[in-house]
């Protein structure tokens, strides 16, 4: 059901901005913006990773600097049975984290300092189960292509506002055609957007859960992330808020409620929903991730290199 409902919904999304095309200049203005959208998809496809590590500035770990993050990621990997992504942390206190890339064997998971800082190794599993699964079901070309029609359309309705007027012989509703490029199109641009990455997110909790073995994992994190991103800032995020589906809770503040214009559903609701998982009779007891001692001595997190300032200390190596 949730595929049928995301399909259905990029499916309204590109009618929506064809039909913004066409109420903007008619069938010329139509092509030109199915071509707009092509180019911008093109390029965001092969792009969008990079560009969203960048803004991060999320620097590659492996093996070697960082060995119990990498092998959770590592093992849990082998349980979707999905090749090894590129692993990434970025320095910010905020208990975080993201997958991106535009399929599974190109794809990235980035998880924040204050991610590791703040949770279990249990709990960053589930994290990255979560972020796994989002991979596996392919939501990450999902949101992108979705984020880029949502942005091709808001550009429409600017140039519907500057040059609409002058176009009404081409305009086929004239004056109302473009109010509604203007004003209706984009707001509805946006809630679809923002419908898919709720419907999303269920999904890969679910998933998640089976990957790595526990709900209860998944289901403990959720509510110390979302506890954390609740007071601690994410300036980047807040600098870059179009990127915010893309993370497991919302990084901006004020954006926790399950409404039309969350990217997010409620947390509660996730966690009673992986809390049933795990009653309904889903070994609970162990799972099938790599054992990790929680009781291990502290040691670093590797320093992401902001700045030259030294990060939290915690469990991790």
């Amino acid at each position: 059901m949730n595929l049928v409902r995301t399909a259905m919904l990029l499916a309204f999304m590109t009618a929506l901005f064809m039909f913004v095309g066409f109420l903007i200049g008619g069938r010329g203005g139509m092509m030109i913006a199915f071509l707009i959208a092509a180019g911008m998809n093109f390029f965001s496809y092969w792009n969008s990773d990079r560009m969203v590590l960048a803004a991060y500035r999320a620097q590659q770990i492996d093996e070697r600097n960082a060995p119990e993050f990498f092998a959770i990621v590592r093992d849990l990997a082998r349980n979707a049975g999905l090749p090894m992504p590129k692993v990434y942390l970025y320095d910010s206190p905020q208990p975080n984290a993201f997958a991106t890339g535009r399929n599974p064997e190109n794809a990235a998971v980035a998880a924040s300092t204050g991610l590791l800082q703040a949770l279990s190794p249990e709990e960053v599993a589930g994290v990255m189960a979560h972020e796994l699964a989002h991979i596996q079901n392919r939501d990450t070309l999902t949101m992108t292509i979705t984020a880029t029609l949502a942005g091709a359309i808001s550009m429409l309705g600017n140039f519907a506002f500057f040059f609409g007027g002058n176009r009404e012989n081409n305009n086929p509703l004239g004056f109302i055609g473009v109010l509604v490029a203007m004003i209706v199109a984009p707001l509805a641009a946006m809630l679809v957007q923002m419908a898919i990455s709720r419907t999303r997110e269920y999904s890969a909790d679910r998933r998640g859960a089976e990957i790595c073995g526990n709900p209860l994992w998944l289901a403990s994190a959720l509510g110390k992330i979302a506890r954390g991103a609740a007071h601690v800032p994410n300036e980047d995020a807040e600098r870059n808020p179009a990127t915010a589906h893309m993370f497991i809770i919302n990084p901006l503040s004020g954006e926790r409620m399950d409404n039309l214009f969350s990217t997010h559903p409620n947390t509660e609701n996730r966690i009673a929903a992986l809390q049933e998982m795990a009653q309904s009779g889903m070994n609970v007891s162990t799972g099938p991730v790599r054992a990790v001692n929680p009781t291990r001595k502290s040691r670093s997190v590797p320093n992401t290199g902001r700045g030259g300032s030294q990060p939290p200390r915690g469990p991790w190596s």
